[in-house]
């Protein structure tokens, strides 16, 4: 924020001459300097506004700068007649990972239908809020679901998981685990890859439970309404050829 801050003082103090996207770019990376790299400089349709995606250690970050490069504004962008949020659905896309990255063989994978809709999952089993998502999950059909064992609220999810993993028919046992509370009985002693997937998980970004990834690989978080993950879902899969 400090660095957004001192970001949006130094174009306050930039020249008011009429600028283009190179224009805007040159004067962005005069005053990061070597901290960060824009990503992308466009104007926004229908907005004398350049939208400005920098990418620095924290990951992206969005700017909106006036089409004289004289004023930042640092927030979210919203759609006036939809109410859209333009600056979560930008930053979503680039957060995006490679769908294709993901070691699917170390998930528990259910899949009713034909499988079209596809959601990768970062979940524990003491998250209220994984187990209120799976469920809703359970009601839609034509789906693939691949769950990420992601232990880390609780030190006792570790060998909830591990059993889970140790299970004869592991689909079955998280199924049961989340959706009726029922605990696996397998031992929790054989090799899993659990450790591996907290590692993962905290690397793209699982800041929370759940949080998941559809197709396109936009990560999202929370257990949102039933109707709006099935929105999502149907988009990403329409998206993919």
């Amino acid at each position: 924020m400090k660095r957004a801050a001192a970001i949006m003082v130094l174009f306050a103090l930039a020249g008011t001459a009429l600028a283009d996207e190179a224009a805007v770019r040159r004067l962005i990376q005069s005053r990061i300097g070597d901290e960060a790299r824009i990503e992308q400089v466009e104007r926004m349709p229908g907005s004398a506004l350049y939208e400005v995606a920098i990418r620095g250690p924290n990951g992206p970050q969005l700017f909106y700068v006036d089409d004289r490069a004289g004023i930042v504004l640092v927030g979210q962008a919203i759609d006036g007649r939809t109410g859209r949020n333009l600056t979560e659905e930008r930053l979503r896309k680039l957060n995006a990972i490679d769908w294709a990255s993901l070691p699917l063989d170390s998930a528990i994978t259910t899949k009713r239908g034909n499988g079209r809709r596809k959601i990768a999952v970062f979940s524990d089993p003491n998250c209220p809020y994984c187990k209120r998502f799976e469920k809703d999950l359970a009601k839609l059909d034509d789906i693939t679901v691949h769950i990420f064992l992601f232990p880390v609220i609780r030190p006792e999810s570790v060998p909830l998981t591990k059993s889970v993993w140790c299970s004869a028919n592991r689909a079955k046992a998280w199924n049961e685990l989340m959706l009726r509370d029922i605990s696996p009985a397998a031992s929790p002693d054989c090799e899993t890859p659990v450790e591996k997937l907290v590692a993962l998980g905290r690397k793209l970004g699982a800041n929370s439970t759940p949080t998941w990834f559809v197709e396109t690989g936009e990560r999202f978080s929370g257990a949102i309404p039933l109707e709006d993950t099935r929105r999502i879902l149907d988009a990403a899969a329409r998206a993919k050829p």
